[in-house]
């Protein structure tokens, strides 16, 4: 009779095991982190002027991965920029990122692992305005000024560049560190005699409240900014399809804000950064879109990082010499291209700047 019990027992158990729901216990999704050295007018989370900026503008990463509902992009923007983004990746809170030559150098001098994956608002100029009333007519009236820069940025690695050309070095100036919200106020109420930077100097001139003087638009290449996309490099090798992915989509961005027809409609993208569409005009004024917008690693780029490598510890920026054997990974950027059919679509450059033969 116990044998009988304990079977009917066993019985009733697979019946109500039969019948309990099964729970199945949902997979975590893959959170992206993307990082962009720069943040919009009034902290807006949106910037202007790059492929990158396009691509968190117009969802290019979002739409490449709307049919996967397991994977989600999530952007942050810094107002510490460079320096900030290389804290994110030592911290490993960022999985790829948008930044500058200088910074990006530094991070790589310093042992962090990362890879450059596409080049994103390379050949950007760089701007000088002065104060009203400052007296300041040439580059070389600096000495002994009040001139404001972010420091550990592209763009302050450029200024020095400037500088020297011009007979100076930094220590010839006073330089104030400030973001690019800190400028515009210290040079309006002329707090500082001069300021490097680009768009908002543009805007503040626009206004009246500053003149530019200079920008090195024109002048020698090689006084220009050099800036790109910048992945992890243990998450590159956990998630090398999820990283082709991410290129591809980096990859649109940049053909469609190097197409001519676009301009109009991409000045207004990035309109979503509080910056004015006329002084994105004047920004891209007499400059191909496929010129700035070009994701190319070509020798031009990579001679220019290694310059920028070599002037970053001559101006003792950086203590250490930058290897950048092995940190260039072009071989995401070159599958999109093949696979999308733009072998043709941006000019590549020599080292000497001149264009290379297709």
């Amino acid at each position: 009779m116990k044998r009988a019990f304990l079977s009917r027992v066993a019985a009733s158990l697979a019946l109500m095991l039969a019948a309990a729901p099964v729970t199945v216990q949902a997979e975590e999704p893959l959170v992206i982190h993307v990082g962009y050295a720069a943040i919009g007018v009034d902290n807006r989370p949106y910037a202007e002027g790059t492929s990158a900026a396009t691509a968190r503008a117009g969802e290019f990463l979002e739409k490449e991965f709307a049919n996967d509902p397991n994977v989600k992009i999530e952007w942050t923007f810094f107002k510490g920029a460079g320096p900030a983004v290389n804290e994110g990746f030592a911290n490993d809170q960022l999985d790829f990122a948008y930044q500058g030559d200088l910074p990006s150098l530094i991070g790589r001098a310093n042992g962090l692992k990362t890879k450059y994956l596409l080049a994103s608002g390379a050949r950007k100029p760089l701007y000088l305005a002065v104060a009203k009333a400052s007296g300041i007519k040439s580059i070389e009236d600096l000495k002994g000024r009040k001139i404001a820069l972010q420091r550990g940025t592209n763009g302050h690695l450029a200024a020095i560049k400037i500088l020297e050309a011009h007979g100076l070095k930094e220590r010839d100036v006073q330089v104030v560190n400030l973001d690019s919200a800190g400028t515009v106020a210290a040079l309006t109420s002329k707090d500082i005699d001069a300021a490097f930077g680009d768009t908002q100097l543009i805007n503040l001139a626009a206004k009246g409240s500053a003149d530019v003087i200079y920008t090195t638009k024109g002048d020698d290449p090689r006084f220009g900014r050099n800036a790109g996309v910048i992945g992890r490099e243990a998450f590159i090798e956990a998630h090398p399809e999820i990283t082709q992915r991410v290129v591809d989509a980096f990859v649109k961005a940049a053909q469609w804000s190097s197409d001519e027809p676009n301009r109009a409609a991409l000045l207004e993208l990035w309109h979503k950064s509080g910056t004015p569409v006329p002084i994105l005009e004047e920004y891209f004024k007499g400059d191909a879109l496929a010129y700035r917008n070009s994701p190319l690693i070509d020798d031009l780029l990579v001679s220019q990082y290694k310059e920028q490598g070599e002037k970053s510890k001559e101006f003792a920026l950086i203590r250490r010499d930058v290897d950048l054997e092995g940190w260039f990974e072009p071989r995401y950027l070159n599958s999109a291209i093949e696979r999308f059919g733009l072998q043709h679509f941006w000019q590549a450059y020599g080292a000497d700047g001149k264009p290379v033969a297709s």
